[in-house]
């Protein structure tokens, strides 16, 4: 008689073939999510090159002046955020809508505005609810976003009445060391400056908590591990580039602020004195 002949696979040919399917799938994995982050990183530098070419127009036709709090043009996101406090809020134009925010960042971390509207590193910030307005309204502006303004290139301090503060604003954008001067970040609040305290401590933690009672220390707001180290920023001469996190205490924030400060290395920092979170990146 014939041997009778058994057709598919054995158990340990199932399992030999399994092993290889999850060995590669966990070979690819990384390698996918490192080209998914790279491709949302470039089109975040994308969205900040379109912010640049608006903001060139806008100051050309103004003087070399950006967009401050009592301009009523439609600059949205961030841009947007500067009026708020004083400007009901602005109808949404042209392509704005699509450049709001980080690709990476896109879910608002308070969407119906009850909460004070702080971001993260992976979430924009807005909405707003006007001050006094409680829950039982609905309404809230709906200026968003997840990039945030260097507010000493804008009239937003102006409001102080001190020269200390009006002698750091850049008067235009006609100034020297343009590329050392950030406009935008990617930033997890509205406006960023030069830090509440004395030195411009980075933050504890990454993203949240970034607060200091109600109001967020303006420069770790930038200071977020959004691209793997680092941030995406637009620059006065309209360029954009990768910016470390701790390059960020080195760029030329307001007129007067020391690039070789002491959380720079030309301010002496060691790895040490940065946050636990921080010290595997870059030094600068």
């Amino acid at each position: 008689m014939r041997p009778r002949i058994r057709s598919g696979f054995t158990l340990i040919e199932l399992l030999v073939v399994i092993s290889i399917v999850v060995l590669l799938m966990a070979l690819l994995l990384p390698a996918l999510s490192r080209a998914r982050r790279q491709a949302q990183t470039v089109v975040c530098q994308s969205n900040q090159r379109q912010w640049g070419t608006y903001l060139a127009t806008f100051a050309s036709a103004n003087e070399g002046r950006l967009p401050s709090s009592d301009d009523t043009d439609p600059a949205m996101g961030a841009w947007g955020g500067l009026s708020f406090w004083d400007a009901p809020p602005r109808e949404v134009q042209g392509d704005a809508e699509g450049i709001r925010c980080c690709p990476m960042a896109t879910k608002l971390a308070s969407p119906t505005g009850l909460t004070y509207p702080i971001g993260g590193t992976f979430l924009a910030w807005g909405r707003f609810r006007p001050e006094g307005q409680g829950p039982e309204r609905g309404d809230c502006y709906d200026t968003f976003g997840s990039y945030g303004v260097n507010s000493y290139v804008t009239d937003h301090w102006l409001y102080d009445s001190t020269d200390d503060v009006r002698s750091r604003i850049w008067p235009s954008i006609d100034v020297r060391g343009r590329e050392r001067i950030p406009v935008q970040l990617d930033c997890a609040y509205a406006w960023m400056g030069s830090g509440s305290g004395p030195d411009g401590s980075p933050p504890e933690y990454d993203a949240i908590p970034i607060m200091n009672g109600r109001s967020p220390n303006w420069f770790n707001a930038a200071c977020i591990n959004r691209h793997d180290g680092a941030v995406n920023g637009l620059f006065l001469d309209w360029s954009v580039r990768r910016v470390g996190l701790k390059e960020l205490w080195t760029l030329k924030w307001y007129q007067s602020y020391d690039t070789h400060g002491p959380w720079t290395k030309a301010g002496g920092v060691a790895r040490g004195d940065w946050p636990q979170w921080m010290r595997r990146f870059k030094d600068y």
